[in-house]
């Protein structure tokens, strides 16, 4: 694989350009009409000193970029990834159709003018010291002042030991002398201000306005962000750029980034070749992972991660934020557990992902299907468009709701080409076709029609709501912790597979959705399986409740670290009681199946409390450990709170009222378990799948049997980089036209 790299300011010089302006005349008198003076004599000439002047240097370096880019696509075919060094990211979008040349030098103009605006300041290359020992100088001379006003910022981090810091020049000089001690190179940057600094945070906003009145086409080749080092997701052009010129470039990420995809060459397409030598640092000392190239790069890409992989939500917050936050800063994704929360604490939770990983940050939220609480969901998802929430997944849906498609398509809008982009990803948890069939569908009419009445949705987003699914991503959820219809993988994924073709060939979608796979991902060779399926992504629950950042109990974790794979079954699910939905739940160790089994049986044999016999009364007080009218007035005092037409119902329905005692027990037994209430432990409901014990057998032997040291990247990790080995060694043993078809690395 191969990619283009863009350079960026510093790069400039009197007399670049000189081999390209002739090739396109005409871009360059539009360049000289648009910023009103003549480039090329600015680049060959450069009379008065202006490169030095980033006003002038930016437009003149981008302009330069531009023209070699295109000059370069006439020869050679057109890269797999792009990348720029800080200003030249926009060559890198330009390259990739994201804008025209025209408006890519009216944005570096303004670009230009407002960083030149910003607080005196300087920059400095510190070169021979690695990041953490320039980070321990920063602390060290008390020059990092992270919240005060004349602290200093790592600007760039362009290899293992070159960096380059902003501040104000006072404090830059007062390193240079520790720098040196310290056995590192210190080397003032000839620059006019303290740029990817908070010093430039004032021209971000500025510059965020501006870039308000553009609209950016999707990129045709992956453009790897400076802010992320990642793809740009769609629809996120304008944060990212803004984002940009107050953040630090992470270009050595970058590179480590492009290698591990795959990439082998690397050609700089600019003037000079800095690019070139810091390519060659991160090469020779960075094998790719091949983990990072199975399953769908459209995921990868659009999610922003390493890996087609993510840590499923945990209800009640046990996929905490703590593993959500984890994951993220691992470059991967995990899903907040809100299911069973109250709004409140959802919001909480939403402030405290928003602060650590920013607003619309790299991490996911669970929506519930509303089945008897429609208003619950649609408040659900009011809080995530207020907190900026771009991915949900959306569990337990048996059809596709009115606050789920207004999810997915608020923001939605046509690119500069005229196709219709979706800014929020659904990734729909299914394990029935039908259900399937529903989320691979644009939303029915009266949905739309509905949310467009009641001013959830804009005529606009309808519209393009209705060239799109609502899923951009199912995940075929077998054998597992949620609600599976005791799926097989087998069967489940294939057939969903070829759903979605037939689907995505019907409508005409441009990008074509999604399937992912969830359940018994336990071990290296499950995961491997579910990609030769043909998922395109995995989704792993039960492994992930048994890690440090999960928010079970410690006494919860130390029961599933000892669970084997036959140790799990069936129970009834609390929150789809009377639907007879079925979740997995751990059987050693806890009485909750055969209990819960034993409520809903009941459920169905009669039609109110009152016809219970004694002793079948005696049972169900005993597992409750208080009376049925002990535990209908806690239900009746919280649904007046909560739901008082709830309430209202059930005291006309013996039945629902009966239903309604019996599901307190699963609020019950979740409580226990989350408690670690010893004496209660026979009532534990723990949601669990065959992967925990498929995991343990694993790790037996090794340091991960500990579940302390479990972290959940680390798992992920694991899973993930052995199915690749495995894939490997199967390919290996077959031909290589088998293995092509075997291993499915898109």
């Amino acid at each position: 694989m191969r990619a283009w790299l863009f350079p960026g300011q510093g790069s400039q010089r009197r007399g670049m350009g000189a081999d390209v302006f002739d090739h396109r005349p005409d871009l360059l008198a539009e360049a000289g009409e648009i910023l009103g003076y003549d480039v090329r004599e600015l680049c060959l000439r450069d009379p008065d000193n202006r490169l030095r002047d980033t006003r002038y240097a930016q437009p003149a370096l981008f302009i330069v970029n531009a023209l070699h880019c295109l000059q370069r696509r006439e020869r050679e075919p057109e890269p797999d990834f792009l990348a720029g060094h800080s200003l030249g990211e926009y060559d890198a979008l330009f390259a990739a159709g994201c804008f025209d040349f025209a408006t890519g030098v009216r944005l570096v103009r303004r670009r230009g003018e407002l960083m030149a605006q910003a607080a005196a300041g300087g920059m400095l290359a510190v070169v021979g010291l690695p990041a953490d020992r320039v980070a321990a100088l920063l602390r060290e001379t008390g020059c990092d002042g992270p919240d005060g006003p004349d602290g200093v910022d790592v600007a760039n981090h362009n290899s293992d030991e070159q960096l380059v810091l902003s501040g104000p020049r006072e404090r830059l000089d007062a390193l240079v002398a520790p720098v040196r001690a310290a056995g590192g190179r210190a080397v003032p940057l000839n620059v006019s201000a303290p740029f990817h600094s908070r010093y430039m945070r004032d021209a971000a906003r500025e510059f965020g306005a501006f870039l308000g009145g553009f609209t950016f086409a999707a990129p045709r080749i992956p453009v790897v962000a400076n802010v992320t080092a990642r793809p740009y997701p769609a629809g996120e052009i304008a944060r990212l750029l803004r984002e940009q010129v107050a953040s630090p470039v992470r270009w050595w990420d970058t590179m480590l980034f492009l290698r591990s995809c795959g990439v082998e060459e690397a050609a700089e397409v600019g003037p000079g070749a800095v690019l070139s030598g810091l390519w060659r640092a991160a090469a020779a000392i960075t094998p790719p992972d091949p983990a990072e190239s199975l399953g769908s790069r459209g995921f990868r890409d659009d999610y922003g991660v390493r890996y087609a992989y993510a840590a499923g939500s945990m209800y009640q917050g046990i996929a905490s934020t703590a593993l959500v936050i984890r994951m993220a800063k691992a470059g991967l994704i995990g899903f907040f557990g809100a299911g069973g929360l109250r709004l409140d604490e959802i919001e909480d939770a939403l402030r405290e992902l928003g602060a650590a990983l920013g607003r619309g940050g790299r991490f996911g939220m669970n929506l519930l299907y509303g089945l008897d609480d429609g208003a619950r969901e649609d408040a659900t998802v009011g809080l995530y468009l207020d907190h900026g929430v771009r991915f949900v997944e959306a569990a337990g849906y048996t059809q596709v709701t009115a606050p789920v498609v207004r999810f997915r398509f608020s923001g939605a809008h046509r690119d500069a080409a005229g196709r219709p982009v979706a800014v929020r990803h659904v990734l729909a948890k299914v394990s029935r076709p039908e259900v399937a069939e529903a989320f691979l569908s644009p939303p029915a009419e009266p949905l739309l029609r509905k949310l467009v009445e009641t001013g959830r949705l804009t005529e606009d987003e309808a519209a393009v709501a209705r060239e799109l699914p609502v899923s951009g991503d199912l995940c075929v959820e077998s054998d597992s912790g949620g609600h599976t219809d005791a799926g097989v993988a087998l069967t489940l994924v294939p057939s969903i597979v070829r759903l979605r073709d037939r689907t995505v060939r019907h409508y005409g979608y441009a990008t074509p959705v999604r399937v992912g796979a969830a359940g018994g991902l336990g071990s290296p060779e499950a995961v491997a399986a579910a990609f030769v399926l043909g998922a395109d992504f995995v989704v792993t629950g039960s492994v992930n409740q048994c890690t440090p950042e999960s928010g079970a109990s410690a006494a919860v974790k130390d029961l599933l670290a000892g669970l084997d794979v036959a140790d799990t079954t069936y129970a009834p699910a609390g929150d789809m009681f009377e639907l007879g939905a079925r979740v997995q739940v751990v059987r050693r160790g806890t009485l909750f199946a055969a209990r819960a089994n034993k409520l809903y049986q009941l459920y169905r044999q009669y039609d109110a409390l009152e016809a219970l016999d004694a002793a079948e009364l005696a049972t169900v007080e005993r597992y409750f450990g208080r009376t049925v009218e002990e535990v209908w007035k806690e239900t009746a005092d919280y649904l007046a709170r909560t739901r008082p037409d709830e309430l209202a119902r059930a005291e006309r329905n013996p039945r629902l009222r009966m239903a309604l005692v019996f599901r307190w027990y699963f609020v019950h037994s979740t409580r226990m378990a989350a408690a670690a209430d010893d004496e209660q432990r026979a009532n534990y409901q723990i949601h669990c799948g065959p992967a925990m014990g498929a995991f343990n057998r694993f790790v037996a032997g090794t340091p991960l049997q500990d579940w302390r040291q479990r972290h959940v990247d680390v798992v992920a990790q694991r899973l993930m980089q052995g199915a690749a080995a495995w894939l490997a060694g199967f390919c290996a043993n077959v031909s290589s036209s088998d293995a092509a078809a075997t291993l499915r690395c898109k």
